[in-house]
């Protein structure tokens, strides 16, 4: 059970961050700081079906995050939960075609051996 919670839980905020990162990428920037700019482009945000299945993959991972602690120690299930960042460094550079440096690959692998050490 904690492996599948886990597994949710990573997923839900991988694919949210990748989903949010299109869907504003495709938004743009807002034209302007004023108040009815800012106001229209929060509503076209909220329409759009990218940032939509962003909220949906978060809510999953909300959920799960709050499953996974009521069974399993907050000090085992945060640190597990980074393996997130391992996977979006990898599908940002695969799907999202973002440069990753030596550096971000070394600061992935040390991130999995944290994991590593936990398990």
């Amino acid at each position: 059970m904690t492996a599948f919670l886990l597994a949710i839980v990573v997923t839900g905020s991988v694919f949210g961050d990748l989903l949010k990162a299109h869907a504003m990428r495709k938004q743009g920037s807002p034209r302007s700081f004023r108040g009815r700019a800012l106001s229209r482009y929060a509503v076209n945000t909220l329409r759009s079906s990218w940032f939509l299945a962003a909220l949906l993959a978060y809510t999953a991972s909300f959920f799960g995050f709050m499953a996974l602690v009521s069974i399993r120690d907050v000090s085992f299930a945060v640190p597990a939960t980074a393996l997130a960042y391992v996977l979006e460094t990898l599908l940002s550079r695969w799907f999202l075609r973002e440069h990753v440096s030596g550096r971000r690959w070394a600061g992935a692998v040390l991130v999995v051996a944290g994991v590593c050490l936990i398990v």
